[in-house]
């Protein structure tokens, strides 16, 4: 009789222990990530300081933390990277808003998520250079001059931008599309051309090589660089995209607060020249947010001056402000 009533309580004991451990184990651990459903997000990058974020991240281990899968996908240029988007095989970058438009006119529908660089005119500074042998040192000497450019892109908007601005004539000045960065420094610093307009930190360096700044754009927003997505990668990966996008923002701001922490970071995957790497600052990001109505509908007027889209797309077909998580 003890050996039975011993078998009935020990087999009671067992079906207590059971069920309290399948309860336990419902109960979701608080120090345990959001775990955030769908496949992995590929991101496209480029050596340059807009993508820092996803490396800062990728180092901290904050995609994990989110719970979400990501792969940074490395290309050689924005084209190599926009065909890679065209095709599928990546979900998102950081272009800029000529490229947004440039897709959806080509038949890939995106959707801004955030600005990556450019919320506060210090941040992605574009500047007009004349060569270190040129005379020209401010924009009236631009009258006639060749300025290096790359033809319908965000280089050509700001470049038209900074001089209607000062009331510079565009026809006054001579185009020459020189769409490689480097092709265009080059030419600039041996004087093959007049001027030329740079991106930091290639603007930097021709500052430091002798070019003369003529303007920059730090004076008002004029550009900014912007986090997209496919939209096909948005509807079947919502919380994975979401959750990205989430993690950009954070290791933006942990990347602002502690520069130094990530300055060997910074300077390895921006491919920051060796002349700067003691001077050239780590760059800041701001908070999440959207372009504005007005800087979207800026360029796309530009654009359809231009002639490069048939009309402007409105501000709500090229952005999503629930990928922010409002």
């Amino acid at each position: 009789m003890k050996r039975f009533r011993f078998s009935i309580l020990s087999i009671v004991l067992c079906l207590v222990i059971v069920i309290s451990g399948c309860s336990a184990t419902k109960t979701p651990d608080k120090n345990q990530p959001t775990k955030s459903a769908g496949k992995t997000v590929k991101i496209g990058v480029l050596p340059i300081e807009d993508n820092l974020p996803f490396y800062v991240a990728e180092k901290d281990g904050l995609f994990a933390k989110e719970g979400v899968q990501v792969e940074l996908v490395s290309f050689a240029s924005a084209l190599e990277r926009d065909t890679a988007l065209q095709a599928g095989q990546i979900d998102g970058e950081v272009a800029d808003l000529v490229a947004v438009a440039l897709l959806k006119k080509i038949g890939t529908d995106v959707k801004i998520a955030s600005i990556g660089l450019g919320a506060t005119p210090k941040e992605g500074r574009f500047a007009i250079l004349s060569s270190p042998k040129s005379s020209i040192k401010d924009l009236a000497g631009l009258k006639g001059a060749t300025l290096g450019i790359s033809q319908n892109s965000i280089i050509d908007y700001v470049s038209d931008q900074m001089l209607l601005d000062k009331g510079v004539i565009l026809n006054d000045v001579k185009k020459m599309s020189i769409p490689k960065m480097p092709v265009r420094l080059d030419m600039l610093l041996s004087d093959q051309i007049n001027a030329a307009c740079l991106p930091d930190p290639l603007a930097s360096l021709a500052q430091a090589k002798g070019a003369h700044l003529i303007m920059d754009d730090t004076y008002r927003n004029i550009s900014q660089t912007v986090l997209l997505f496919r939209t096909k990668s948005i509807q079947e990966n919502p919380e994975g995209i979401k959750a990205t996008v989430r993690v950009y923002g954070s290791a933006g701001q942990a990347l602002s607060k502690n520069p130094d922490q990530y300055r060997s970071l910074f300077l390895e995957k921006a491919q920051i020249p060796a002349e700067l790497k003691e001077s050239y600052k780590t760059p800041t990001f701001s908070k999440l947010q959207l372009p504005t109505e007005e800087e979207v509908n800026s360029v796309m007027k530009w654009m359809v001056d231009k002639k490069l889209i048939p009309q402007a797309y409105a501000y709500q077909d090229l952005v999503d402000s629930n990928l922010r998580g409002e």
